[in-house]
């Protein structure tokens, strides 16, 4: 795409009342652009409607109408979670008509440079915690994108003396074109989101958007414990940065000894911090650790810095978030694991003594690979939603021998009261209790975060 600028009188569509959506809308407008914003939820659950037809945005709601899509079009800005297989998706693909996210309009307006961080897991802890590093090291970051504020909204304000740290998906990144960070990150691959990309090749393609226009003038941090990230480095042109919590590298940042080392260039060893003194938010996941270390080393941070914040940093809610610890039972909160894999990663974070809540949306999988974790961590499962049978079967073939599945309920809320009652009369003294649903949560609730709330409240009202 070009510079917003270019868009002045010419015919702009945003697919999407999402307020990345309004974002990019509002943005358009200002420039001169004749926008149309549209979203197939129906009026009444439109509440942002009245006050973009108050600025002059034309709004359609309901659907998407037959002449939505036409050849004077010169720009459509998709929501990130709609799918390219929907009918004005193919339409416009078909005419010629360009399509980007949201993420690529703020690239072309940020006077600040970006780091990007992408990956099936751990987005969002180490783009948090990265921003927490670089504040405390006076750079004034702006943490933004799929974390929650919406990236064109921030680049607007950002200064060329400031950060914007973008925690980016695979939406995203799909429908970028000359979208460059100056620090990027891939923290790893796991099969997931296939409803959306319907091929895992379409996924890690997508990922790769991440890098393909930088050049050695730009910083590439990979996770080089995880093979399709040492493939990927084969295409890059960036400086390439890597991170291991199993080995040693020549250069990079790595655990050895139960200690955080920084290997320079020069062959030069830095310590940052033992393992063992990392705070709360990322001792259970020590690959955050390193490769927010890593892009605050490029960054060009204070070690020193680096080593404070990854010992006081807490972590973030909704991610292996400690609840309360009640009758000698703790209760963790991790919400935020939407897919089998993280919920593995969850799981290693703790001994045999585990009551797991799981289950959400049926997104096709059959959750075989829990099974090894299941055999080793849990001793009690309370499944709910759309997967519950899937996911008890199996805990039944890992040989868990308590399992419960939440069947009847009036509410969401009621649900997961539910599942958090059968999982303490599972429990005994010195046991954790862990919701971690290996799913989205689409099935019941409206978020993952609205899901997180109400197991919070559900552990503090026992």
């Amino acid at each position: 795409m070009n510079h917003p600028r270019f868009y002045k009188d010419k015919s702009v569509l945003v697919l999407g009342l999402a307020k990345s959506g309004q974002a990019a809308a509002k943005l358009f407008h200002q420039y001169g652009a004749k926008v149309t914003i549209n979203d197939r939820k129906e009026r009444e659950s439109c509440p942002e409607a009245e006050s973009l037809e108050a600025l002059g945005i034309t709004v359609i709601c309901g659907g998407h109408p037959p002449d939505l899509i036409h050849p004077e079009l010169a720009l459509i800005v998709k929501n990130p979670g709609i799918p390219y297989k929907i009918p004005p998706i193919k339409r416009a693909l078909d005419i010629g008509i360009e399509i980007i996210t949201e993420i690529e309009v703020a690239y072309h307006i940020s006077a600040a440079p970006m780091i990007g961080i992408t990956g099936s897991n751990g987005k969002t802890t180490t783009t948090s915690l990265i921003g927490e590093i670089l504040s405390a090291d006076y750079q004034s970051p702006i943490v933004a994108g799929n974390i929650g504020t919406p990236l064109c909204e921030v680049a607007q304000e950002a200064h060329a003396n400031q950060w914007i740290v973008a925690e980016l998906s695979s939406f995203q990144l799909k429908g970028i074109r000359e979208f460059k960070p100056k620090i990027s990150c891939l923290l790893n691959i796991y099969e997931t989101h296939l409803d959306y990309h319907v091929t895992l090749e379409d996924y890690v393609e997508s990922k790769k958007n991440l890098f393909k226009n930088q050049s050695s003038d730009e910083i590439a941090v990979l996770n080089w414990d995880d093979e399709t990230c040492r493939n990927i480095a084969k295409e890059i042109q960036a400086d390439i940065l890597p991170i291991s919590t199993k080995k040693q590298l020549d250069y990079g940042v790595y655990i050895n000894d139960h200690k955080i080392i920084y290997k320079d260039k020069e062959g030069l060893t830095h310590f940052i911090i033992d393992t063992s003194s990392l705070g709360v938010g990322v001792r259970h996941n020590q690959e955050n650790a390193l490769a927010a270390t890593a892009v605050a080393i490029a960054a060009k941070t204070e070690l020193s810095v680096i080593s404070d914040v990854l010992q006081q940093f807490k972590g973030i809610e909704h991610r292996l978030e400690f609840v309360a610890s009640k009758d000698g039972i703790d209760y963790y909160n991790d919400s935020k694991a939407t897919n089998p894999t993280a919920t593995n990663k969850a799981l290693e974070a703790f001994g045999n003594n585990v009551i797991l809540i799981a289950g959400g949306l049926d997104r096709g999988s059959d959750y075989m690979e829990l099974e090894s974790q299941f055999s080793l961590k849990i001793k009690g499962l309370v499944t709910l939603g759309e997967t519950r049978q899937k996911i008890k079967k199996v805990a039944e073939s890992a040989g868990v021998q308590s399992v419960r599945s939440v069947e009847k309920y009036l509410n969401e809320n009621d649900a997961i009261n539910q599942a958090v009652i059968y999982a303490k009369e599972m429990s005994r003294d010195g046991d954790v209790i862990l919701l971690s649903p290996a799913c989205a949560s689409w099935d019941m609730f409206k978020t993952f975060e609205d899901r997180g709330r109400m197991f919070k409240e559900a552990v503090h009202n026992l």
